[in-house]
């Protein structure tokens, strides 16, 4: 099993001057806030040439977020108003900002988002465990181990990209289905739409220079 990116977790636990604590002020842990950033993000999003740079689309609202650590593949974003986004690879498996929050995942085995280009010729299966929260936070709204059973096929587009679509049973929730874009030459992921909570449409992440 890849090692969880349990931020909730790990960020609760930190002194007030760790490198982790300045990551917990970030993600907003402990402020009771459930406020939707996401506009802030986008009004007040600027291009940094200096620094990598995520764009975000949710719906209407569209902001960038710059790279604030990385661990190997995994990667911590931030916009401006608080909006927070964690990914492992090009998958999201965190979130904080948003009206539902990602607070957890953990991917049993290989991601086969790792290279695509295998999907153009067998399908594969993947399972990981989710867990959410609302904005809040409060208990009530939590949701532990939410168990994703998917399936991913790839195609070639008009354009020549890899097209993967990931489709996803939740026992309790609805469907799932992940879009992912990938480069034929070296089956990266370059653009994404994802789920980031019930009720909401996905979160599209253009990974892109």
């Amino acid at each position: 099993m890849r090692a969880p990116l349990i931020l909730l977790l790990l960020l609760a636990g930190c002194g007030h001057d760790s490198p982790l604590s300045e990551t917990g002020r970030l993600l907003g842990l402990g402020t009771g806030q459930e406020t939707d950033r996401l506009a802030i993000a986008e009004a007040e999003s600027g291009e940094d040439s200096d620094r990598p740079q995520l764009r975000l689309a949710l719906g209407r609202r569209s902001a960038s977020a710059t790279l604030l650590q990385q661990q190997g593949d995994r990667r911590l974003w931030r916009a401006p108003g608080g909006v927070v986004i964690a990914t492992d690879g090009p998958r999201v498996v965190a979130t904080a900002g948003l009206p539902q929050i990602v607070m957890a995942t953990r991917i049993d085995g290989t991601d086969p988002l790792d290279d695509a280009r295998p999907l153009l010729e067998r399908s594969a299966e993947a399972r990981r465990l989710v867990d959410i929260a609302g904005a809040s936070r409060a208990p009530e709204t939590m949701r532990f181990g939410l168990a994703f059973d998917c399936r991913l096929r790839g195609d070639l587009t008009e354009e020549g990209l890899i097209l993967v679509v990931e489709r996803c049973r939740i026992p309790g929730l609805s469907p799932v289905t992940n879009r992912f874009w990938a480069s034929p030459e070296t089956g990266q992921v370059n653009f994404a739409e994802q789920w980031v909570g019930p009720g909401m449409g996905p979160l599209s992440l253009d990974f892109g220079p």
